[in-house]
């Protein structure tokens, strides 16, 4: 048959590849800590018999194999369609993501992987908010360099060539990158206004009452404690209660100084030519968050109480693939806690515009701002009558009831911090709704990644002509509030945020 009729031969089938054997020297020692726990457990359940140490040593060598055996035990490889990961020995799965549903790239690295120079890489799509690990495919173990290009590869769709020791690199020069943000070290000063450290003393005081407890150890007995407890009650009731908060605070601060250091230091938000969003962030263990522009929804800005006093805030991403989280741990950040006038920067550099951070919100109206008074002073009342119905009856001393009156003027303040926080817009670009008062939050969704709108009347909100407004998109919590907001008005912003969306019920 002639050269011309031949029929054109396959293109070949991307190989299976290992992670870099570096990981052996990580899946164990990760095993053997997440084996931990156990080892206490068969050291504290063998010295009875002697037997202790042996069981413990036989649980580090079962929790080493488990590591060594996830590395032998694991492949990926990238097609022209497909990010494909195929894991385990016994039970063997294939996990498969289309090129064309990948939404975002997340790299991290703990201290082990870098001192080796290796990264997590982790695929996101928009199921990434669903199930443990949502639609995404995880690469433990990759080197940094193959990391970087296959990044890139996936969220730009560029050539790339592929060989069996060096992985996927870009043959063309990258455009420079334009730099939104960088961290500055005066930013350390929003750290205890976080309050992060109160859940970082929760879990080390956690794990070690654990620990004690494993080894049958009571804390009272420590000398640190019992001196503490000598000092502190040689002096006046009044004074220990006030030095023991000071010490309380001082703590707090530390830690939340500590873990802002170790989340964020060395950030970075950067816009790359190929229209991405480029965050690196971290100390010992590094991230960096990659979000494709096409992919994004719009801002929020977020001002807990305790930041909004200090003039911080915090920009977080609205963007399909992107999981909302909590904390430093989250995916979404695009501005840690910081001054509130670089936090707006950020959102407007994002956007492309000023109007939906620096437009003037309408406000809900008197009888919105009642629904808070009246609501905040209802569970006051509750907790009030409680406290003195059991001094009436003899269940506590009366300055339980006494302490119960305090809730009055704080449900009051809070009451009139919501009222003030309450307000809406619809720009050119984006429907802007503004609440909340323990965390303030200003959302910025894109009126283009608006994808229905539900309008929700409450029994109480009907008889004060109020309803509540909820935009839902395919992105951060899919679902953004206007709260308690005329009727006439919640209807005017649907017309405006969504033209045409009412017209077929208006027809009916």
């Amino acid at each position: 048959m002639s050269a011309e009729g031949a029929a054109p031969a396959p293109p070949p089938e991307a190989p299976w590849r290992r992670l870099s054997a570096r990981m052996l020297l990580v899946h164990p020692v990760q095993e053997v800590v997440r084996a931990m726990p156990a080892l206490v457990g068969l050291v504290v359940a063998g010295s009875g018999s002697g037997q202790g140490g042996r069981w413990a040593l036989i649980g580090v060598a079962l929790a080493i194999a488990a590591g060594t055996l996830r590395w032998f035990t694991t492949r990926y490889r990238v097609t022209p369609e497909q990010v494909q990961v195929r894991r385990g020995l016994l039970r063997r799965s294939l996990r498969a993501v289309s090129r064309d549903r990948v939404r975002t790239i997340d790299v991290s690295a703990n201290p082990l992987q870098r001192v080796l120079g290796l990264v997590r890489l982790t695929v996101g799509t928009g199921l990434a908010e669903r199930g443990p690990r949502g639609g995404g495919v995880r690469l433990d173990g990759l080197d940094a360099r193959d990391a970087t290009g296959l990044r890139d590869a996936l969220l730009h769709d560029r050539p790339r060539t592929a060989t069996p020791g060096a992985g996927l690199t870009a043959p063309e020069a990258v455009a420079a990158e334009t730099e939104l943000a960088r961290l500055r070290p005066a930013w350390l000063a929003y750290a205890p206004f976080t309050l992060s450290g109160v859940l970082t003393i929760g879990a080390i005081g956690g794990f070690l009452l654990n620990a004690a407890d494993d080894v049958h150890l009571d804390p009272r007995h420590l000398g640190v404690v019992d001196r503490a407890g000598e000092v502190l009650g040689g002096v006046p009731l009044v004074l220990a209660i006030v030095v023991a908060l000071l010490a309380v605070v001082l703590l707090v601060a530390v830690c939340s100084t500590a873990g802002y250091a170790l989340a964020f230091w060395g950030y970075r938000l950067t816009r790359n030519p190929g229209g991405t969003l480029h965050v690196t962030r971290g100390l010992l263990s590094t991230r960096a968050t990659t979000i494709e522009e096409r992919r994004l929804r719009g801002v929020e800005l977020s001002e807990p109480l305790l930041l909004r006093w200090a003039g911080g805030a915090r920009c977080d991403a609205i963007a399909t693939g992107l999981g909302a989280g909590r904390g430093a741990e989250r995916g979404t950040t695009l501005f840690p806690p910081g001054p509130r006038a670089a936090a707006a920067h950020v959102a407007e550099d994002v956007l492309r515009t000023a109007e939906p951070v620096t437009v003037a919100l309408t406000p809900h109206g008197p009888r919105a701002r009642l629904r808070r008074y009246s609501r905040a002073f209802a569970g006051s009342a509750v907790l009030v009558a409680a406290a003195g119905t059991g001094a009436i009856a003899g269940i506590w001393p009366d300055t339980v009831w006494e302490g119960a009156l305090v809730t009055v003027p704080l449900a009051a303040a809070l009451a009139a911090d919501r009222a003030r926080s309450l307000g809406h817009a619809v720009t050119a670009t984006a429907l802007v709704a503004r609440g909340g008062s323990l965390v303030r939050r200003r959302a910025m969704l894109s009126r283009e990644g608006i994808i229905g709108i539900t309008l929700r009347r409450s029994f109480f909100q009907r008889r004060a002509g109020l309803c509540t407004l909820t935009a839902t998109t395919a992105a951060g919590r899919q679902a953004y509030a206007v709260a308690d907001v005329p009727a006439d008005e919640a209807l005017r912003v649907c017309d405006a945020a969504v033209p045409g969306l009412l017209d077929v019920f208006r027809a009916g």
